[in-house]
This record gives structure tokens, C-alpha cells and sequence, in this order.
């Protein structure tokens, strides 16, 4: 028996984005203000780990987050901030992982993965986030 693989019709792949842009200086100013309570409220403790004291990279971070709320489309009130995690793969690729309501969220969506784009310059950082669901595929034998 030969089997045939194809998407279904009535689900195509589907893609929702999120874009966020902050000034460092207004990570800088909440950090100096409430230190480790901000941290700890805002990013995992891998996150920190990995950022240090490197305001451009918590500060793209906290970007991210904000984008990828965005894509999933429950702004800042729908998920908690440590529940979208953004660490780097060997190669230094930002990744996305998303935990608690964030994961039901996306799985609800049909999401099968979240990538994430950031940069920063001097004073600003970017985050582009693409939640992204895979076409269902349909076994029909031929």
C-alpha cells in the first residue's frame, strides 16, 4: 500500500508576528531603581545567568518577551514575563521557550515554535518574534 502525504485544506501553516523596541536607558533606570526584584520578576534565572550585567542584552531580552507576547497576542497581562524564556543555542542563537500559560497559549494557536530576531545599538534594542504553526498532514492511502 503507498500512502500519500498532504496538507489539509482547511489548515494551512499559519504565522503570527510581534515586534517590540526599547530604550536601554529605561532598564538601566528600572534596575537601578528596584534591582534584583526587577530581575527576578522580568527573567529566569538562566537569563540572568547569561546576561550578567549586560544592559544591552537584558534589555533585548526584555524586548523579546514583549514580542513574542505580541505574536501570541496576549500583550503583557495574558503571560508572566518568566514564562517566555529567551536563551542562546551553542551557536549563540537566540531561542525561545515558553512555559505555563505561554505554552498553552501557543499550543491552543496550533504554535510548534517561536523565533526570535534581536539586536541593539548604543541607546535602543529590537526584538522580532514569529510564532509559527506547521500545516496538519493527512495520511490517505493511495
Amino acid at each position: 500500500m503507498d500512502l500519500s502525504l498532504s496538507p489539509e485544506s482547511s489548515h494551512d501553516a499559519a504565522v503570527h508576528s510581534g515586534v517590540d523596541l526599547i530604550e536601554i536607558e529605561r532598564v538601566r533606570d528600572v534596575l537601578g531603581r528596584h534591582g534584583d526584584r526587577f530581575l527576578n520578576r522580568i527573567y529566569t534565572t538562566r537569563e540572568q545567568d547569561y546576561c550578567g550585567d549586560r544592559l544591552q542584552e537584558l534589555a533585548a531580552r526584555f524586548a523579546a518577551k514583549e514580542a513574542v507576547m505580541k505574536a501570541l497576542g496576549t500583550g503583557v497581562r495574558g503571560v508572566g514575563w518568566r514564562e517566555i524564556e529567551v536563551l542562546a543555542n551553542a551557536r549563540g542563537k537566540p531561542i525561545v521557550l515558553l512555559h505555563g500559560r505561554a505554552r498553552t497559549r501557543a499550543n491552543r494557536l496550533g504554535f510548534r515554535r517561536v523565533e526570535i530576531s534581536m539586536t541593539h545599538e548604543r541607546s535602543m534594542a529590537c526584538a522580532f518574534a514569529v510564532a509559527i504553526s506547521e500545516p496538519r498532514m493527512t495520511v490517505s492511502p493511495q
